[in-house]
């Protein structure tokens, strides 16, 4: 589910779903949308933490497997860090027919985030705006969370690490995240391009990135775990040329093992049309999808292919995922989708991507990643 209540009207398609469970999805989801969006955020995930959604997910299609830093991924489709902040719900998520799930943005110490209103929905435009500000319950608390689920639990879920507002360690902050989350993760993300936290922008910046990562790797290379969870790093999409190269660079020269693109934008297209477009905050859904598949595209030219992406920002449709692995997407990450797209969206955008890799004669969806560079 998502922060400001999902629609009753999302296409239902491809893999089948009881009755009963229809049922119960098309009344929760009409009732969150008459909520407020920050309580229909809390309310759908502590509908996921407590297993009140039914399991919408099936077997998946083969064609959409694919294995990254030695994960089988059996669908590339995966839920975007912002939505379960505290780790709650992550197997709720999973049940939605996720491939994977990203749980965060976690900081070390608890923080309220800024106040509220901090998010506003933007129906005419298929958009949300926050200004969320990184609220979060600690590592203590997320790691306890995920020590909860862990006996028996499946799944591949990440976790996106962040800075405290006011931090005067940011790199040590980071460091702290991982020191205590890192066991739980299938990988780890730090999110350096929020951009309702002040100061954080500024550490994509190619020394201060180089010196982060730097310290992370170590931090991660000193774990007790026999698997070293890979390291991504999350980046914004207002990066221009050079910005953006030197992410690459970095990417290359530090061994990050992936990177996400994009984070969500404080700019305004001028297409906007709701009353809440004058707001400040980050911006998602439809009207950021043309810039972060720019983005996406830039770095995979830039990278040689040879760093895996995540397409992240204003990805509602197959025809948007596949645009997303065409461009260089490996993985693929939704959140704003499925507040006007409901829960059955997943399901949707699975097949239609399968669809669309077997029309066009793939077998795997890896021989797909980066064809519009060929």
């Amino acid at each position: 589910m998502s922060s400001a209540g999902i629609s009753a009207a999302a296409p239902r398609a491809a893999q089948k779903r009881s009755a009963s469970g229809f049922d119960i999805l098309k009344s929760g989801t009409a009732f969150l949308r008459l909520l407020p969006p920050n309580f229909a955020h809390k309310t759908a995930v502590k509908t996921l933490k407590y297993g009140l959604v039914p399991k919408l997910s099936g077997p998946d299609d083969p064609v959409l497997s694919i294995k990254l830093w030695d994960i089988e991924f059996s669908n590339p489709i995966g839920m975007s860090a912002g939505f379960d902040k505290n780790a709650e719900g992550v197997d709720g998520i999973m049940n939605l027919g996720f491939g994977f799930a990203e749980a965060g943005t976690v900081t070390p110490l608890p923080q309220p985030g800024n106040p509220k209103p901090n998010l506003f929905r933007l129906t005419e435009d298929d958009a949300l705006i926050n200004r969320l500000g990184f609220p979060s319950e600690g590592v203590d608390v997320f790691a306890a969370n995920m020590e909860s689920r862990r006996e028996g639990a499946t799944g591949i879920v990440g976790i996106n690490v962040g800075i405290n507002t006011g931090t005067a360690d940011a790199a040590g902050d980071i460091e702290i995240c991982l020191q205590r989350l890192a066991p739980y993760a299938s990988y780890v993300t730090i999110n350096v391009s929020c951009p309702n936290t002040p100061g954080l922008c500024a550490w994509q910046a190619g020394d201060k990135l180089a010196e982060m990562v730097g310290r992370a790797k170590a931090v991660l290379a000193k774990g007790s775990d026999d698997r070293t969870p890979p390291l991504l790093v999350k980046i914004g999409p207002e990066l221009d040329g050079d910005g953006l190269s030197a992410v690459a660079d970095v990417a290359m020269s530090e061994d990050i093992d992936g990177l996400i693109a994009c984070n969500t934008t404080s700019e305004r297209p001028a297409t906007l049309r709701n009353i809440n477009a004058s707001e400040t905050g980050g911006l998602s859904g439809p009207p950021l999808r043309c810039q972060a598949t720019k983005v996406l595209s830039d770095l995979f030219v830039m990278t040689q292919g040879k760093i895996p992406l995540i397409g992240c920002g204003g990805i509602s449709t197959a025809d948007d995922a596949y645009e997303r692995i065409r461009a260089g997407a490996s993985l693929l990450q939704l959140y704003t989708a499925l507040i006007y797209g409901g829960p059955g969206l997943v399901a949707d955008i699975k097949a239609g991507l399968a669809s669309r890799l077997r029309a066009d004669g793939y077998k795997k969806l890896s021989d797909a990643v980066g064809t519009n560079h060929l």
